[in-house]
Protein backbone atom coordinates (compact mmCIF):
# COMPACT_ATOMS: atom_id res chain seq x y z
CA UNK A 1 0.00 0.00 0.00
CA UNK A 2 1.25 3.60 -1.03
CA UNK A 3 0.13 6.93 -0.02
CA UNK A 4 2.24 9.80 -0.70
CA UNK A 5 2.02 13.62 0.29
CA UNK A 6 5.98 14.76 0.02
CA UNK A 7 9.34 14.01 -1.37
CA UNK A 8 9.77 12.67 -4.80
CA UNK A 9 7.66 10.89 -6.77
CA UNK A 10 8.83 6.99 -8.27
CA UNK A 11 10.91 6.81 -11.02
CA UNK A 12 9.10 3.56 -12.19
CA UNK A 13 6.85 4.19 -15.53
CA UNK A 14 3.22 3.82 -15.01
CA UNK A 15 0.52 1.70 -17.13
CA UNK A 16 -2.03 4.38 -16.27
CA UNK A 17 -2.63 7.25 -13.92
CA UNK A 18 -5.35 8.88 -13.29
CA UNK A 19 -5.38 12.75 -12.41
CA UNK A 20 -7.66 13.62 -9.67
CA UNK A 21 -8.96 11.83 -6.56
CA UNK A 22 -12.49 13.48 -6.67
CA UNK A 23 -15.24 10.27 -6.63
CA UNK A 24 -14.92 9.77 -9.88
CA UNK A 25 -11.35 9.48 -10.43
CA UNK A 26 -11.12 7.23 -7.03
CA UNK A 27 -13.89 4.91 -8.82
CA UNK A 28 -11.41 4.90 -11.80
CA UNK A 29 -8.81 3.69 -9.53
CA UNK A 30 -10.54 1.63 -8.09
CA UNK A 31 -12.09 -0.44 -11.14
CA UNK A 32 -8.36 -0.48 -12.51
CA UNK A 33 -7.39 -1.79 -9.16
CA UNK A 34 -9.30 -4.89 -10.58
CA UNK A 35 -6.91 -5.75 -12.56
CA UNK A 36 -3.61 -6.46 -10.48
CA UNK A 37 -1.41 -6.61 -14.07
CA UNK A 38 -1.68 -2.66 -14.10
CA UNK A 39 0.61 -0.49 -12.38
CA UNK A 40 -1.90 2.04 -11.46
CA UNK A 41 -1.14 6.06 -9.85
CA UNK A 42 -4.07 8.24 -8.50
CA UNK A 43 -2.71 12.07 -8.35
CA UNK A 44 -4.39 14.83 -6.82
CA UNK A 45 -3.58 18.22 -5.81
CA UNK A 46 -4.81 18.73 -2.61
CA UNK A 47 -3.63 16.62 1.00
CA UNK A 48 -6.61 14.31 0.76
CA UNK A 49 -9.45 12.46 -1.51
CA UNK A 50 -12.89 14.27 -2.01
CA UNK A 51 -11.48 17.83 -1.37
CA UNK A 52 -13.28 18.92 -4.94
CA UNK A 53 -16.45 19.02 -5.71
CA UNK A 54 -16.64 15.46 -4.25
CA UNK A 55 -16.90 16.91 -0.25
CA UNK A 56 -19.52 19.49 -0.79
CA UNK A 57 -22.40 18.70 -3.34
CA UNK A 58 -26.05 17.98 -2.41
CA UNK A 59 -25.38 13.83 -1.31
CA UNK A 60 -28.42 12.23 -3.75
CA UNK A 61 -28.22 9.02 -4.95
CA UNK A 62 -30.38 9.72 -7.81
CA UNK A 63 -32.59 7.17 -9.75
CA UNK A 64 -31.91 9.02 -13.21
CA UNK A 65 -35.48 9.60 -13.76
CA UNK A 66 -34.81 13.26 -15.07
CA UNK A 67 -31.92 12.73 -16.99
CA UNK A 68 -32.15 13.69 -20.48
CA UNK A 69 -33.14 10.16 -22.51
CA UNK A 70 -30.50 8.87 -24.51
CA UNK A 71 -27.27 10.45 -23.31
CA UNK A 72 -24.21 9.00 -21.69
CA UNK A 73 -25.03 10.70 -18.98
CA UNK A 74 -28.79 9.36 -18.55
CA UNK A 75 -27.60 5.54 -19.08
CA UNK A 76 -24.51 6.01 -17.04
CA UNK A 77 -26.60 7.35 -13.66
CA UNK A 78 -29.31 4.38 -13.74
CA UNK A 79 -26.42 2.00 -14.14
CA UNK A 80 -24.44 3.49 -11.27
CA UNK A 81 -27.22 3.97 -9.16
CA UNK A 82 -27.69 0.06 -9.11
CA UNK A 83 -23.71 -0.58 -8.94
CA UNK A 84 -23.56 2.18 -5.90
CA UNK A 85 -26.78 0.88 -3.67
CA UNK A 86 -24.68 -2.68 -3.72
CA UNK A 87 -21.21 -1.83 -3.22
CA UNK A 88 -22.96 1.00 -0.41
CA UNK A 89 -24.43 -2.13 1.46
CA UNK A 90 -20.90 -3.89 1.54
CA UNK A 91 -18.69 -1.02 2.54
CA UNK A 92 -20.65 1.07 5.29
CA UNK A 93 -22.09 3.57 3.20
CA UNK A 94 -24.79 5.50 4.91
CA UNK A 95 -27.82 5.58 1.85
CA UNK A 96 -31.40 6.49 3.80
CA UNK A 97 -34.11 6.08 0.45
CA UNK A 98 -36.75 8.48 1.72
CA UNK A 99 -37.88 9.28 -2.16
CA UNK A 100 -38.67 12.36 -4.11
CA UNK A 101 -41.08 14.66 -4.62
CA UNK A 102 -41.18 17.41 -7.18
CA UNK A 103 -43.57 20.14 -6.43
CA UNK A 104 -45.71 21.96 -8.30
CA UNK A 105 -46.38 25.67 -7.39
CA UNK A 106 -48.46 27.33 -10.12
CA UNK A 107 -50.53 25.44 -12.76
CA UNK A 108 -47.38 25.65 -15.07
CA UNK A 109 -45.54 23.65 -12.90
CA UNK A 110 -48.51 21.26 -12.52
CA UNK A 111 -48.47 20.82 -16.20
CA UNK A 112 -45.15 20.17 -16.29
CA UNK A 113 -45.55 16.81 -14.34
CA UNK A 114 -46.87 14.90 -16.84
CA UNK A 115 -44.03 15.29 -18.89
CA UNK A 116 -41.45 14.36 -16.06
CA UNK A 117 -43.39 11.38 -15.39
CA UNK A 118 -43.07 10.71 -19.19
CA UNK A 119 -39.66 11.30 -19.24
CA UNK A 120 -38.61 8.87 -16.33
CA UNK A 121 -40.75 6.08 -18.52
CA UNK A 122 -37.93 6.61 -21.43
CA UNK A 123 -35.14 6.39 -18.72
CA UNK A 124 -36.57 2.93 -17.82
CA UNK A 125 -37.91 4.25 -14.12
CA UNK A 126 -41.07 3.37 -13.88
CA UNK A 127 -42.56 4.27 -9.94
CA UNK A 128 -42.95 7.67 -10.62
CA UNK A 129 -46.31 8.37 -9.74
CA UNK A 130 -48.46 11.65 -9.85
CA UNK A 131 -50.25 12.69 -6.62
CA UNK A 132 -52.90 15.30 -6.05
CA UNK A 133 -52.22 18.53 -4.01
CA UNK A 134 -53.99 16.14 -1.07
CA UNK A 135 -52.10 13.08 -1.42
CA UNK A 136 -49.13 16.05 -1.06
CA UNK A 137 -49.71 17.04 2.03
CA UNK A 138 -50.34 13.90 3.68
CA UNK A 139 -47.19 13.08 2.97
CA UNK A 140 -45.42 16.25 3.92
CA UNK A 141 -47.75 18.06 6.11
CA UNK A 142 -45.39 20.87 6.91
CA UNK A 143 -44.82 22.02 3.38
CA UNK A 144 -45.82 25.37 2.59
CA UNK A 145 -49.42 26.34 1.99
CA UNK A 146 -50.32 26.59 -2.35
CA UNK A 147 -48.86 23.28 -3.63
CA UNK A 148 -51.14 22.16 -6.69
CA UNK A 149 -49.71 18.42 -6.75
CA UNK A 150 -46.06 16.77 -7.06
CA UNK A 151 -44.36 13.88 -8.70
CA UNK A 152 -43.48 10.86 -6.45
CA UNK A 153 -39.50 9.44 -6.96
CA UNK A 154 -39.75 6.62 -4.44
CA UNK A 155 -36.39 5.28 -5.45
CA UNK A 156 -34.45 8.95 -4.63
CA UNK A 157 -32.30 8.27 -1.69
CA UNK A 158 -29.64 10.60 0.31
CA UNK A 159 -26.03 9.32 0.73
CA UNK A 160 -22.91 9.77 2.37
CA UNK A 161 -20.53 11.58 -0.43
CA UNK A 162 -17.60 11.60 2.01
CA UNK A 163 -17.47 7.91 2.58
CA UNK A 164 -18.60 6.81 -1.03
CA UNK A 165 -15.02 8.78 -1.90
CA UNK A 166 -13.03 7.47 0.71
CA UNK A 167 -14.09 3.59 0.12
CA UNK A 168 -13.08 3.77 -3.38
CA UNK A 169 -9.65 5.34 -2.69
CA UNK A 170 -9.13 2.72 0.20
CA UNK A 171 -10.12 -0.01 -2.05
CA UNK A 172 -7.90 1.10 -4.49
CA UNK A 173 -5.30 1.61 -2.20
CA UNK A 174 -5.34 -1.84 -0.54
CA UNK A 175 -5.06 -3.49 -4.25
CA UNK A 176 -2.21 -1.66 -4.79
CA UNK A 177 -2.40 1.78 -6.33
CA UNK A 178 -0.23 4.33 -5.45
CA UNK A 179 -1.99 7.21 -4.02
CA UNK A 180 -0.13 10.29 -4.49
CA UNK A 181 -1.31 13.45 -2.21
CA UNK A 182 -0.27 17.08 -2.28
CA UNK A 183 0.87 16.02 -6.10
CA UNK A 184 -0.55 19.21 -8.42
CA UNK A 185 -0.12 18.45 -12.72
CA UNK A 186 1.52 21.45 -13.84
CA UNK A 187 2.43 20.22 -17.35
CA UNK A 188 1.79 17.48 -19.54
CA UNK A 189 3.47 16.62 -22.77
CA UNK A 190 4.66 13.26 -24.52
CA UNK A 191 8.06 11.67 -24.61
CA UNK A 192 7.91 9.10 -27.39
CA UNK A 193 5.29 6.57 -26.17
CA UNK A 194 4.68 8.24 -22.50
CA UNK A 195 3.13 10.84 -20.90
CA UNK A 196 5.45 12.82 -18.38
CA UNK A 197 3.60 15.19 -16.22
CA UNK A 198 5.61 17.55 -14.31
CA UNK A 199 4.03 18.11 -11.38
CA UNK A 200 4.70 19.75 -7.73
CA UNK A 201 6.60 16.97 -6.59
CA UNK A 202 8.79 16.26 -9.79
CA UNK A 203 7.70 14.06 -12.89
CA UNK A 204 5.85 11.44 -13.29
CA UNK A 205 5.92 8.90 -16.21
CA UNK A 206 3.08 7.26 -17.74
CA UNK A 207 1.37 5.38 -20.76
CA UNK A 208 -1.35 5.73 -20.44
CA UNK A 209 -3.98 9.41 -18.74
CA UNK A 210 -6.84 9.68 -17.38
CA UNK A 211 -8.50 13.11 -17.02
CA UNK A 212 -10.70 13.11 -13.93
CA UNK A 213 -9.26 16.77 -12.49
CA UNK A 214 -12.78 18.06 -11.98
CA UNK A 215 -12.95 22.00 -12.16
CA UNK A 216 -9.37 21.54 -13.89
CA UNK A 217 -10.45 19.19 -16.32
CA UNK A 218 -10.67 21.42 -19.38
CA UNK A 219 -7.23 22.82 -18.24
CA UNK A 220 -5.56 19.62 -18.54
CA UNK A 221 -7.59 19.01 -22.28
CA UNK A 222 -5.77 22.25 -23.33
CA UNK A 223 -2.23 21.20 -22.24
CA UNK A 224 -2.99 17.90 -24.13
CA UNK A 225 -4.09 20.39 -27.49
CA UNK A 226 -8.23 19.92 -26.72
CA UNK A 227 -10.40 22.50 -27.11
CA UNK A 228 -13.43 20.16 -26.39
CA UNK A 229 -15.49 21.93 -23.50
CA UNK A 230 -14.90 24.61 -21.05
CA UNK A 231 -15.51 24.23 -17.47
CA UNK A 232 -17.56 26.91 -15.80
CA UNK A 233 -17.22 27.14 -11.65
CA UNK A 234 -21.47 27.13 -11.05
CA UNK A 235 -21.11 27.91 -7.45
CA UNK A 236 -23.14 25.85 -4.82
CA UNK A 237 -24.46 27.36 -1.46
CA UNK A 238 -26.30 25.14 1.21
CA UNK A 239 -27.43 25.58 4.52
CA UNK A 240 -27.24 22.62 6.86
CA UNK A 241 -30.12 22.53 9.91
CA UNK A 242 -29.93 21.66 13.05
CA UNK A 243 -30.75 17.66 13.72
CA UNK A 244 -33.55 19.10 15.46
CA UNK A 245 -35.67 20.02 12.21
CA UNK A 246 -35.11 16.30 10.53
CA UNK A 247 -38.70 15.62 11.63
CA UNK A 248 -40.15 18.24 9.85
CA UNK A 249 -39.28 16.49 6.43
CA UNK A 250 -39.85 13.14 5.37
CA UNK A 251 -38.83 13.30 1.40
CA UNK A 252 -36.29 15.40 -0.97
CA UNK A 253 -38.75 18.14 -1.82
CA UNK A 254 -37.85 19.36 -5.38
CA UNK A 255 -38.75 22.34 -7.61
CA UNK A 256 -39.90 21.69 -11.08
CA UNK A 257 -36.10 21.81 -13.09
CA UNK A 258 -35.45 24.54 -15.03
CA UNK A 259 -32.27 24.48 -17.67
CA UNK A 260 -29.90 26.06 -15.20
CA UNK A 261 -30.53 22.46 -12.90
CA UNK A 262 -32.56 20.67 -10.38
CA UNK A 263 -32.81 24.05 -8.21
CA UNK A 264 -32.93 24.72 -4.72
CA UNK A 265 -34.21 21.76 -2.78
CA UNK A 266 -34.60 20.76 1.04
CA UNK A 267 -33.36 17.50 2.17
CA UNK A 268 -32.78 15.15 5.17
CA UNK A 269 -29.17 14.35 5.24
CA UNK A 270 -27.80 10.43 6.06
CA UNK A 271 -26.13 12.24 9.20
CA UNK A 272 -29.44 13.42 10.75
CA UNK A 273 -29.46 16.89 9.21
CA UNK A 274 -31.64 19.00 6.72
CA UNK A 275 -30.28 20.31 3.77
CA UNK A 276 -31.06 23.63 2.08
CA UNK A 277 -30.08 24.45 -1.40
CA UNK A 278 -27.90 24.54 -3.72
CA UNK A 279 -27.68 27.97 -4.99
CA UNK A 280 -26.61 27.74 -8.92
CA UNK A 281 -24.28 31.25 -9.41
CA UNK A 282 -22.09 30.75 -12.17
CA UNK A 283 -18.77 32.07 -11.56
CA UNK A 284 -14.95 33.05 -13.42
CA UNK A 285 -13.25 32.30 -10.28
CA UNK A 286 -12.46 28.11 -9.69
CA UNK A 287 -11.47 29.03 -6.13
CA UNK A 288 -14.72 30.72 -4.46
CA UNK A 289 -15.93 28.14 -2.22
CA UNK A 290 -16.85 30.86 -0.21
CA UNK A 291 -20.37 31.74 0.96
CA UNK A 292 -22.26 35.39 0.43
CA UNK A 293 -25.39 37.07 2.16
CA UNK A 294 -26.57 37.51 -0.75
CA UNK A 295 -26.68 33.56 -1.50
CA UNK A 296 -27.89 32.62 2.71
CA UNK A 297 -30.72 35.09 2.01
CA UNK A 298 -31.95 34.00 -1.55
CA UNK A 299 -31.92 29.82 0.25
CA UNK A 300 -33.28 31.40 3.37
CA UNK A 301 -36.75 33.07 1.18
CA UNK A 302 -36.94 30.35 -1.28
CA UNK A 303 -36.42 27.59 2.32
CA UNK A 304 -39.35 29.89 3.56
CA UNK A 305 -42.37 28.80 1.15
CA UNK A 306 -41.07 24.96 0.72
CA UNK A 307 -40.76 24.55 4.58
CA UNK A 308 -41.60 27.52 6.69
CA UNK A 309 -41.33 25.72 9.64
CA UNK A 310 -37.45 25.36 8.93
CA UNK A 311 -36.46 28.99 9.35
CA UNK A 312 -37.20 28.46 13.07
CA UNK A 313 -34.77 26.14 13.42
CA UNK A 314 -31.07 26.51 14.00
CA UNK A 315 -28.48 26.39 11.18
CA UNK A 316 -25.57 23.96 12.29
CA UNK A 317 -23.33 24.88 9.31
CA UNK A 318 -22.99 26.83 5.63
CA UNK A 319 -21.05 25.73 3.03
CA UNK A 320 -20.38 25.89 -1.09
CA UNK A 321 -18.95 23.66 -3.81
CA UNK A 322 -18.22 24.42 -7.48
CA UNK A 323 -19.79 22.04 -9.99
CA UNK A 324 -17.86 21.53 -13.06
CA UNK A 325 -20.80 22.75 -15.47
CA UNK A 326 -20.04 22.89 -19.27
CA UNK A 327 -22.64 24.17 -20.74
CA UNK A 328 -23.49 21.03 -22.68
CA UNK A 329 -26.21 18.57 -21.98
CA UNK A 330 -23.61 15.80 -21.60
CA UNK A 331 -21.02 14.06 -19.34
CA UNK A 332 -17.87 15.37 -21.65
CA UNK A 333 -15.84 11.59 -21.89
CA UNK A 334 -14.38 10.95 -24.39
CA UNK A 335 -11.46 8.68 -25.75
CA UNK A 336 -8.08 10.28 -27.69
CA UNK A 337 -6.19 6.61 -29.09
CA UNK A 338 -3.75 8.30 -30.78
CA UNK A 339 -2.73 9.74 -27.45
CA UNK A 340 -3.30 7.11 -25.04
CA UNK A 341 -5.38 9.64 -23.24
CA UNK A 342 -9.49 9.82 -21.89
CA UNK A 343 -10.75 12.74 -20.74
CA UNK A 344 -13.78 12.64 -17.97
CA UNK A 345 -14.99 16.34 -17.89
CA UNK A 346 -17.76 17.89 -17.10
CA UNK A 347 -19.37 15.10 -14.53
CA UNK A 348 -22.04 16.92 -12.94
CA UNK A 349 -23.99 16.42 -9.67
CA UNK A 350 -24.98 13.36 -11.00
CA UNK A 351 -21.40 12.17 -11.42
CA UNK A 352 -21.57 10.69 -7.45
CA UNK A 353 -24.36 8.49 -8.64
CA UNK A 354 -22.63 7.37 -11.87
CA UNK A 355 -19.25 7.11 -10.37
CA UNK A 356 -18.78 3.08 -10.60
CA UNK A 357 -20.36 3.49 -14.37
CA UNK A 358 -18.29 6.07 -15.42
CA UNK A 359 -15.33 3.50 -14.27
CA UNK A 360 -16.42 0.73 -16.22
CA UNK A 361 -16.78 3.25 -19.41
CA UNK A 362 -13.40 4.56 -19.15
CA UNK A 363 -12.11 1.09 -18.10
CA UNK A 364 -13.70 -0.13 -21.61
CA UNK A 365 -11.98 3.45 -23.43
CA UNK A 366 -8.65 2.42 -22.31
CA UNK A 367 -9.05 -1.55 -23.58
CA UNK A 368 -10.44 0.41 -26.77
CA UNK A 369 -7.54 2.57 -27.07
CA UNK A 370 -4.73 -0.71 -26.65
CA UNK A 371 -4.47 -0.83 -22.92
CA UNK A 372 -4.24 -4.87 -22.28
CA UNK A 373 -6.70 -4.49 -19.19
CA UNK A 374 -5.34 -8.45 -17.97
CA UNK A 375 -7.40 -10.40 -16.30
CA UNK A 376 -10.06 -9.62 -13.66
CA UNK A 377 -9.22 -10.50 -9.50
CA UNK A 378 -11.97 -8.66 -7.36
CA UNK A 379 -10.45 -6.68 -4.59
CA UNK A 380 -10.91 -7.62 -0.61
CA UNK A 381 -14.09 -5.32 0.58
CA UNK A 382 -13.59 -2.67 2.62
CA UNK A 383 -15.84 -2.08 5.75
CA UNK A 384 -16.01 1.41 6.76
CA UNK A 385 -17.34 3.11 9.32
CA UNK A 386 -21.10 3.77 9.10
CA UNK A 387 -21.77 7.55 10.24
CA UNK A 388 -25.46 7.65 9.15
CA UNK A 389 -27.63 8.55 11.99
CA UNK A 390 -29.92 5.99 11.83
CA UNK A 391 -26.60 3.24 12.66
CA UNK A 392 -25.57 2.39 16.12
CA UNK A 393 -21.78 4.47 16.97
CA UNK A 394 -19.31 2.26 18.39
CA UNK A 395 -19.73 3.43 22.15
CA UNK A 396 -23.41 1.95 21.71
CA UNK A 397 -21.88 -1.22 21.08
CA UNK A 398 -21.22 -2.98 23.90
CA UNK A 399 -18.66 -5.98 22.04
CA UNK A 400 -16.57 -3.43 21.18
CA UNK A 401 -16.79 -1.11 24.14
CA UNK A 402 -15.73 -4.91 26.21
CA UNK A 403 -12.91 -5.25 23.28
CA UNK A 404 -11.31 -1.47 23.51
CA UNK A 405 -12.66 0.78 25.82
CA UNK A 406 -11.57 3.55 23.80
CA UNK A 407 -14.77 3.38 22.00
CA UNK A 408 -16.60 4.51 25.22
CA UNK A 409 -14.74 7.52 25.63
CA UNK A 410 -16.24 10.32 23.99
CA UNK A 411 -14.49 13.62 22.57
CA UNK A 412 -17.30 14.99 20.26
CA UNK A 413 -20.64 14.65 22.20
CA UNK A 414 -22.74 16.16 19.34
CA UNK A 415 -21.71 13.71 17.29
CA UNK A 416 -20.75 10.70 19.65
CA UNK A 417 -17.47 10.56 18.26
CA UNK A 418 -15.25 8.09 20.61
CA UNK A 419 -11.55 8.78 21.16
CA UNK A 420 -11.23 4.71 19.56
CA UNK A 421 -13.11 6.28 16.10
CA UNK A 422 -10.67 9.09 15.93
CA UNK A 423 -7.42 6.55 16.70
CA UNK A 424 -9.06 5.06 13.84
CA UNK A 425 -9.54 7.77 11.34
CA UNK A 426 -5.87 8.66 11.93
CA UNK A 427 -4.33 5.00 11.26
CA UNK A 428 -6.46 4.07 8.35
CA UNK A 429 -5.03 3.36 4.85
CA UNK A 430 -5.45 6.72 4.12
CA UNK A 431 -5.08 8.83 7.18
CA UNK A 432 -6.55 11.70 8.18
CA UNK A 433 -3.78 14.36 8.27
CA UNK A 434 -5.91 17.63 9.15
CA UNK A 435 -9.18 18.46 11.47
CA UNK A 436 -11.18 18.63 8.43
CA UNK A 437 -9.94 15.28 7.10
CA UNK A 438 -11.02 14.06 10.69
CA UNK A 439 -14.30 15.44 11.20
CA UNK A 440 -14.85 13.67 7.11
CA UNK A 441 -14.28 10.39 8.44
CA UNK A 442 -15.39 10.82 12.14
CA UNK A 443 -17.89 13.39 12.67
CA UNK A 444 -15.94 15.10 14.71
CA UNK A 445 -16.51 18.65 14.84
CA UNK A 446 -19.52 18.87 12.78
CA UNK A 447 -22.26 19.04 14.90
CA UNK A 448 -24.54 22.35 16.80
CA UNK A 449 -21.27 23.69 18.26
CA UNK A 450 -18.79 22.90 15.52
CA UNK A 451 -16.06 21.82 17.62
CA UNK A 452 -16.34 24.29 20.34
CA UNK A 453 -16.37 22.14 22.85
CA UNK A 454 -14.27 19.11 21.23
CA UNK A 455 -11.95 21.35 19.26
CA UNK A 456 -8.99 21.06 22.13
CA UNK A 457 -9.46 17.39 22.59
CA UNK A 458 -9.48 16.82 18.45
CA UNK A 459 -6.10 18.85 17.71
CA UNK A 460 -4.35 17.15 20.58
CA UNK A 461 -5.02 13.82 19.16
CA UNK A 462 -4.28 14.90 15.84
CA UNK A 463 -0.70 16.11 17.18
CA UNK A 464 -0.25 12.99 18.72
CA UNK A 465 -1.12 10.31 15.63
CA UNK A 466 -2.52 6.97 16.32
CA UNK A 467 0.09 5.67 18.83
CA UNK A 468 0.29 8.89 20.72
CA UNK A 469 3.70 10.13 19.05
CA UNK A 470 3.15 12.49 16.71
CA UNK A 471 1.35 12.30 12.95
CA UNK A 472 1.04 9.35 10.97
Amino acid sequence: MTVTTEGPLPRRTYDVTVVGAGVVGCAVARELARRPRLRVALVEAHDDVGQGTSKANTAILHTGFDATPATLEARLVREGHRRLTAFAAESGIPVERVGALLVAWDEEQLAALPRLAEKAQRNAYLDARRLSAGELYAREPRLGPGALGALHVPGESVVCPWTTTLAYATQAVRAGVDLHLATAVEEASRDGDDHLLTTTRGTLRTRYLVNAAGLHADTLDRRLGHRDFTVTPRRGQLLVYDKLARPLVRHILLPVPTALGKGVLIAPTVHGNVLLGPTAEDLDDKRATHSTAEGIAMLRDQGRRVLPALLDEEITAVYAGLRAATGQGDYRITAHPGQAYITVGGIRSTGLTASLAIAAHVAGLLADSGLDLGPVREPRPVALPNLGADCPRPHQRPELVAADPEYAVLVCHCERVSRGEIRDALAGTIPARTREGLRRRTRAGAGRCQGFYCGAAVRDLLERGPGGGGRP
